[in-house]
């Protein structure tokens, strides 16, 4: 008979003071219930992965993680991001589960998918995606730059699913095949599509904060945006090299026209043509520019292989040495 699959549930958190006492229940709720249904083992756990927090988050762990057997906690050096505050909690317990699901403290993710979730793992999936089936419950405008933001990436050739965020399943082995993931900027949304094996989604309806405030405007939602693109696809730069192809040609093109002016004798001084090739010659020169760029910076970060995240502190160790 095959063994019951140990389940970490990895939820990154940052300033989430207010929300965390609403959802950590929620949270532990849905762990027991999946035990008592005979679909995960009980020495499944719960991690929660402060990201450097400024606020009363890394207490309210602690005490959870005292409360209950089922909490855990670790604590980031300084904030690193919501992307390295979940690779974190991955790494973490890659060796000691037989899945882990991602999801946001906010409780705007429905815990329930959870349920569907190990059921497809059960079922032969080593990734389950969860996908939001609608947008309803969002502004125009929030609805309007997200499914931009998905369309860009995939327009610039980074694989991901629409729709999904970080709210996933992982197996085992797709944890140890991400392991060997190096580099130091990462956009786990394009990374783990990568990695391969068996995957499925399963859908649900997101709903609003519990409570507190979103961490994710437009601003950060830009930068997620050119980070999962520059570290998983080459297009930009493809797309200065068409760009400087067709200017040389129109160029090319102006100088026949400049000589077969001055052959005609027809040749007069403009200063309005003049300033707008200078002014477009010049931008497309500083946008390309900025874009390689951008390539250079990542290269650069990744040759001095700084560490991805340091934990600096961990619940089991807080409590060994309270009773001690």
């Amino acid at each position: 008979m095959r063994a019951l699959p140990r389940l970490y549930i990895i939820i990154p958190c940052y300033n989430e003071e207010e929300v965390l006492p609403l959802t950590s229940g929620l949270f532990l709720a849905k762990l027991k219930e999946l035990v008592d249904r005979g679909k995960i083992s009980d020495d499944s756990r719960i991690l929660f992965v402060n990201d450097g927090s400024r606020d009363r988050t890394w207490e309210i762990i602690c005490r959870l993680a005292e409360s209950d057997e089922h909490y855990m906690g670790i604590s980031q050096s300084r904030n690193r991001g919501h992307q390295n505050a979940v690779l974190a909690g991955l790494m973490e317990v890659k060796d000691q589960c037989d899945i882990t699901i991602s999801i946001d403290c906010d409780g705007q993710d429905d815990i329930d998918a959870m349920d569907e979730m190990v059921e497809c793992y059960l079922g032969g999936s080593d990734v389950v995606y969860g996908v939001r089936n609608n947008r309803d419950s969002d502004t125009f405008f929030k609805r309007f730059s997200a499914e931009l933001f998905y369309k860009l990436l995939n327009w610039m050739g980074v694989e991901c699913v629409f729709n999904h965020a970080d709210y996933r399943l992982l197996s085992a082995r797709v944890l140890q095949a991400l392991a060997e993931f190096k580099e130091v900027n990462i956009f786990l949304r394009g990374m783990v599509p990568l990695v391969g094996f068996n995957s499925t989604s399963v859908y649900y309806k997101r709903e609003e904060r519990m409570a507190g405030e979103s961490h994710y405007p437009l601003k950060k939602m830009l930068a997620l945006a050119i980070d999962g693109i520059t570290s998983l696809s080459v297009k930009p730069i493809r797309m200065i090299t068409s760009l400087g192809f067709m200017v040389s040609l129109l160029s090319f093109i102006g100088i026949l026209w400049v000589i077969i002016s001055y052959v005609a004798g027809s040749t007069v001084a403009g200063w309005a043509s003049t300033t707008c090739i200078l002014c477009f010659m010049g931008g497309v020169q500083l946008l390309s520019l900025g874009v390689i760029g951008e390539y250079v910076g990542k290269i650069y970060m990744e040759t001095k292989a700084r560490p991805r995240y340091i934990i600096s502190e961990r619940t089991r160790d807080r409590i060994q040495k309270n009773e001690e």
